[in-house]
């Protein structure tokens, strides 16, 4: 199953770079500032119609609605679900503290006790963002003047939260819905390339002089991984099939994985541009070398695709892997001729190679079964 949408701006460049598709004028009006409209649109919209029901059926206060559709309308359908979630929680929680404890004690003991046990029952239940939304519900039941009793404050306080829920996610979900998962699978997809030019920064450092990209890379590669990590927990409340869920977690959890990985590399190869151990692994340690960059581009294609089930031509990493361990005994013997630190280098470096291989197939075979395209031929690398 494929997902059946238009691309992104970066997915678009994510497939000029995969030489997939080629290059155009974005023009004036970018996707980005497309999506920003669309976003502000949406928002607008929401309010509006909240306020307009809430004349049209006469409920009191109906502005709460408008500012409760402002409040949980994000930028994605998963992402304004999440928010949902912890302002009605929090909309409960504050309504029966703010109603239970206006009916005894005196001011402003009372109050305080109630934000205190919301704030703590909140934290105790897993949901602290929705600590804040139950202490302002509080405020509003406790202290704002009111002829109504606190009961009826509380119920229409609810009420209207819930009105304006409804209202906005009708709104993000049938309006030019904005999916998690595509976003995710674009980041994904961005996080393995960048990966890759991050694994080739590494060993420019192993043969030479370090990369002097290595940290701007870094960077970048740990601001991809928070923001796919967020978008993640946002597509997991996104309705979707068991397979897209699990497989966008399974690459996830390797890219993370990938990333330790490489950051080990990272130290191995520290100060190892003049060893002479590690020349007589060569032409074998250059291929294994880059067919694991081309895995790591291979995959970002795959994951732009959503198609797993094919291994990459002319990528044997497997065979790969055979070759250097076979290279590696056959040359231990020469290991009296070289310092300690040399030799423990090599190991580690080829080690890490080994690891990073196979963590790349893992990733591509794994997600390949998660999203039901697995097969014999899917699994020889």
């Amino acid at each position: 199953m494929r997902l059946r949408t238009k691309k992104t701006w970066s997915q678009h460049q994510l497939a000029v770079k995969l030489r997939l598709e080629s290059d155009g004028k974005q023009g004036i009006l970018t996707f980005e500032r497309r999506r920003l409209l669309i976003h502000a649109a949406k928002t607008a919209l929401a309010a509006t119609l909240c306020w307009w029901l809430a004349l049209r059926f006469g409920l009191h206060d109906g502005y709460w609605g408008s500012i409760s559709a402002i409040i949980v309308m994000q930028s994605n359908v998963g992402a304004t679900v999440t928010a949902s979630r912890d302002r009605i929680l929090g909309t409960f929680i504050g309504a029966f503290f703010g109603f239970a404890f206006s009916l005894f004690s005196v001011p402003p003991w009372n109050y305080v006790l109630a934000v205190l046990l919301a704030i703590v029952v909140s934290g105790l239940l897993g949901m602290r963002d929705s600590a804040r939304l139950a202490c302002v519900t509080i405020t509003i039941i406790m202290l704002v003047p009111s002829s109504a009793s606190r009961w009826n404050l509380a119920l229409d306080r609810v009420l209207e939260v819930l009105f304006g829920i409804v209202i906005a996610l009708a709104v993000t979900t049938l309006v030019l819905p904005d999916r998690a998962r595509v976003w995710l699978r674009d980041g994904l997809a961005q996080e393995f390339l960048v990966l890759g030019a991050f694994f080739e920064a590494i060993l420019t450092g192993f043969r030479g002089a370090p990369s002097q990209d290595l940290p701007a890379l870094r960077e970048n590669l740990q601001a991809l991984l928070r923001s796919n990590n967020q978008l993640l927990e946002a597509a997991r409340n996104e309705p979707s099939s068991p397979g897209w869920r699990e497989g966008l977690s399974l690459l996830t959890l390797s890219g993370r994985s990938l990333y330790n990985a490489l950051l080990a590399l990272e130290l191995a190869v520290k100060d190892s541009h003049e060893d002479r151990f590690a020349q007589q692994l060569e032409p074998i340690l250059t291929r294994l070398a880059d067919d694991i960059h081309s895995g790591f581009n291979y995959i970002a294609g795959c994951i732009h695709r959503w198609r797993f089930d094919k291994p990459a031509e002319g990528v044997h990493l497997e065979q790969d892997i055979a070759d250097l361990e076979a290279r590696m005994d056959a040359v231990r013997h020469t290991g009296i001729d070289f310092s300690q630190a040399e030799i423990m280098r090599a190991y580690a470096v080829q080690l890490h190679l080994k690891q990073i291989a196979r963590l790349l197939r893992a990733a591509r075979i794994e997600t390949s079964h998660a999203v039901g395209q697995g097969s014999k031929e899917s699994e020889s690398v």
